[in-house]
């Protein structure tokens, strides 16, 4: 058996700054460490910071008054900020900074009137975040048929993307809104983030060498299913998993080819620990195909940087 290995694959330079920055918040106020909501959407990464004291509160009102808290990468809504000053807490925002680039463009759009269509999913972290800044403007579409539905003034109308979405299926639903609204307005730069339009690239350049995919990353992270969704639509069979435990024999039935590759909240270790049982287990053999280099870095949040010693500093994107 073969392994192809996916690069890039794995943690994005967002997902670095944010587990970057509660490691750093850690070692400045010890536990009990409080973050709102998951600081990515991995299993693994969630549970190894539960075990060093770090809790993960789905209402601000959990977090004790005047305590330090995190948000994670999937950004806040204005009411989160609000409620989180009348507490006296000590945020940290962790925020991608390509989410926050999609909530100021949301207040742009907001106070110029227009009416903005948001392409996610509802319920995703993100996206909650992102139409809490602008509630009263701001529609979710997550299909064709959505799009169908709209009834809003078409002179002005926008739209923005939920950052982790599969460009395919983004791409639908744009020429979609295109067709119905041709004036519609767009932001400069394409919201979907530069690690999911690689992941999502190298996936699909490569799964025609493969006859199987696995996609490490967890079940509530969106750009990990859209990897293994893409694998499917490809024609190859593929699997979402969280690690080696939950690889089953009988799926390597007839496959010569594994294209392995993670999400962008997975870490690598849990890479590393699939390719090392399909090398004890089938004797695989593995090569690694870089489809694109990353040199994405983003710096620790303002308010986290300002608190550590100059000695401490360094730019994230390990």
């Amino acid at each position: 058996m073969k392994i192809i290995l996916a690069n890039p694959r794995g943690f994005c330079a967002g997902v670095n700054m944010a587990i970057d920055s509660l490691e750093r918040a850690l070692d400045l106020f010890g536990a009990p460490l409080y973050v709102y909501h998951e600081i990515v959407h991995n299993k693994h990464v969630v549970e190894r910071f539960k075990g060093r004291g770090v809790v993960f509160v789905e209402s601000i009102s959990e977090v004790p008054e005047g305590s330090p808290v995190l948000y994670s990468a999937h950004g806040v809504s204005p009411q989160i900020r609000t409620e989180a000053r009348s507490r006296a807490l000590k945020a940290i925002d962790a925020t991608c900074p390509l989410v926050t680039k999609v909530h100021l463009e949301a207040v742009k759009y907001a106070k110029l009137g227009y009416t903005i269509v948001l392409i996610g999913h509802e319920g995703h972290d993100e996206v909650i975040g992102t139409m809490g800044e602008a509630p009263e403007r701001m529609i979710l579409v997550e299909s064709v048929e959505d799009v169908d539905r709209l009834d809003v003034n078409p002179e002005k109308i926008a739209y923005l993307t939920q950052t982790t979405l599969s460009v395919d299926d983004a791409n639908v639903i744009i020429a979609a809104l295109r067709r119905k609204f041709p004036q519609i307005a767009n932001p400069p730069k394409d919201d979907i983030c530069y690690a999911t339009q690689n992941r999502q690239d190298a996936v699909r350049k490569l799964a025609e060498r493969a006859d199987l995919v696995l996609v490490l990353g967890s079940q509530n992270s969106s750009n990990s299913r859209r990897l293994a969704e893409l694998a499917l639509d490809l024609g190859r069979k593929a699997h979402l998993i969280d690690g080696a435990a939950e690889i089953r024999d009988e799926w390597f039935d007839g496959v010569d080819t594994v294209l392995i590759t993670a999400g962008a909240s997975a870490p690598e270790d849990v890479v590393q620990e699939c390719i090392a049982l399909l090398q004890d287990r089938f004797g695989a053999t593995m090569t690694e195909e870089v489809v694109r280099e990353e040199d994405v870095t983003f710096p620790l949040p303002k308010t986290l940087r300002e608190l550590l010693p100059a000695s401490a500093l360094k730019v994230v994107g390990r």
